[in-house]
């Protein structure tokens, strides 16, 4: 399979960077600052295995005053009416509009996707993120409740009423794979609730959130209001979790990290939200519309190389159509072009680091071992070690590690059922719950597969639908609490009752 070639930056400020890497910084209190250390993470194009840039690695003495400025900018943003609040956030989404092909071209170079995928989609989404929480952040609303009280004083009466308040400290903790929509996913509507922020990107791909901290502060968000420190998960991301001036956690990324925060979180009690990982069921039903449910399932798992926590990678593929359907799929991934994120035809760029390609062949491997039949890629291409063709494997078994694992790359596997209570039994059949999708042009079936199968979202002939309105979030081991929507205010903001005679 032949690889398009890497293609210059448009972007002065980008281009400027590929020419010489800099050292970024970290923001502290509004202030930007190094780690206490001279230890640095280099940050490296996948694609070419280019390093563009150098992060500080952050120890626990700098989450330390990254909590510490959260904490005393809390009560100031707490304070501040939820109009303002609002208008800045408004700012920080129009300001992402104007460095839209910056941010774009900046987070395919240190992400690898390619650029449609973060012009187009993901750094729009971004912005949508804080624009829909502005309107969000006027419309906090506590209750009266008329209470039951027979006990009250002769003559008196019980008003009570609850107030919305912010939970307090924030640690955001976002993954690699779309690294700024996932930032904002986070930030957006913990500022909206009046939260303060620390905020970790993930160490592979920093470079999007450090220049959305300048955008920050230059909207007019308050000192301290927003911090970031870049390090890595076991040091940097420990200390956040587990210190105890952090009033609460949000996290997205795997479920093994979903647990050690979990149990970093017992220190102080720390409300906690996980947004984990996932094996999604893709199911086709015979009457499905093919030339629509093949494009969408491939679409479904190998859209930004499959790196996506709610990638179809399972496909459940009706016995009378499992031949048309594999052949299509194994079809538009054989032609799908590979390449440089910045090469405007590249469909699928190169995975984010060696490790992750590495991870993902010793998948594909195991399944080969264990008698999977590879229908169309499987191989590594590239001098820079990270590009994986697209994989459709077939001949599985619900047993085999490539059906039950997030592989968290650009790989389908296949199965056919006959029988609809069959295909639902093995759908739920997963610790994951994150997501699904249906192809069927039967408003009844797809009502009743919507309700069986066990997932946070459905799509019903589509998949990977989003929008800043529509919460997004798992069952199972794919986490609790939502992201995105109404629902994700309720991450970020307590209930408290108030109760007076009167």
């Amino acid at each position: 399979m032949e690889l398009l070639g890497f293609v210059p930056p448009k972007s002065a400020r980008v281009a400027a960077t590929l020419d010489a890497p800099a050292d970024a910084s970290m923001l502290i209190g509004g202030a930007w600052v190094g780690a206490e250390g001279d230890a640095r993470i280099a940050s490296i194009d996948p694609g070419t295995g280019r390093v563009i840039a150098n992060v500080p690695e952050a120890s626990a003495g700098d989450v330390d005053r990254a909590v510490s400025a959260a904490r005393a900018a809390f009560a100031g943003w707490a304070a501040t009416p939820p109009a303002a609040r609002a208008t800045i956030l408004w700012r920080i989404a129009d300001l992402i509009d104007q460095h839209i092909d910056e941010l774009a071209e900046l987070e395919t170079l240190d992400q690898g996707k390619p650029l449609y995928v973060a012009r187009w989609a993901e750094i729009p989404g971004a912005a949508m993120q804080f624009r829909f929480f502005a309107g969000q952040a006027t419309a906090i609303e506590g209750r009266t409740i008329t209470p039951s009280i027979t006990y009250q004083p002769a003559g008196k009466e019980v008003h009570a009423w609850t107030l919305r308040e912010p939970v307090g400290v924030v640690a955001a903790i976002v993954p690699w794979n779309s690294p700024l929509v996932l930032t904002a996913m986070k930030l957006a509507p913990a500022l909206a609730a009046g939260c303060t922020v620390v905020l970790k990107p993930a160490e592979d791909t920093s470079l999007t959130a450090l220049r959305l901290g300048e955008l920050m502060m230059e909207a007019g968000l308050p000192a301290g209001v927003l911090n970031i420190v870049t390090g890595r998960g076991a040091t940097c991301g420990a200390a956040l979790a587990a210190h105890h001036g952090v009033d609460k956690v949000a996290f997205t990324g795997s479920t093994a990290t979903g647990r050690a925060i979990l149990d970093a979180s017992k220190g102080n009690i720390k409300r906690v939200t996980l947004e984990l990982g996932g094996k999604s069921p893709v199911v086709i039903l015979p009457d499905a519309a093919l030339d629509l449910a093949i494009a969408g399932a491939a679409n479904a798992i190998f859209f930004n190389g499959g790196q996506v926590c709610v990638a179809g990678s399972r496909a459940y593929v009706h016995a009378d159509i499992y031949d048309r359907v594999v052949d299509g799929i194994a079809g538009y991934a054989a032609g799908m072009k590979l390449g440089h994120g910045l090469n405007p035809d590249t469909q699928m760029g190169p995975l984010v680091s060696a490790r992750q390609a590495e991870r993902v062949e010793g998948l594909i491997g195991g399944a080969r071992a264990a008698g999977a039949s590879i229908v169309t890629g499987g191989d590594r291409h590239g001098a820079a070690g990270t590009f994986i063709a697209p994989t459709v494997i077939a001949d599985v078994s619900q047993e085999m590690e490539i059906v039950r694992e997030e592989v968290f790359g650009p790989v389908l596997v296949v199965q056919r059922f006959t029988d609809l209570d069959d295909v639902v039994e093995a759908a739920n059949d997963s610790v994951y719950g994150l997501a699904a999708s249906i192809w069927t042009e039967s408003l009844s079936s797809a009502h009743r597969l919507s309700r069986r199968i066990q997932a946070g979202t459905v799509w019903i002939n589509c998949h990977s639908m989003y929008d800043a309105s529509l919460p997004i979030g798992g069952v199972k081991q794919s986490g609790y609490g939502r992201d995105s929507g109404v629902a994700a205010l309720d991450n970020y903001l307590e209930w408290k009752t108030v109760c007076a005679v009167l």
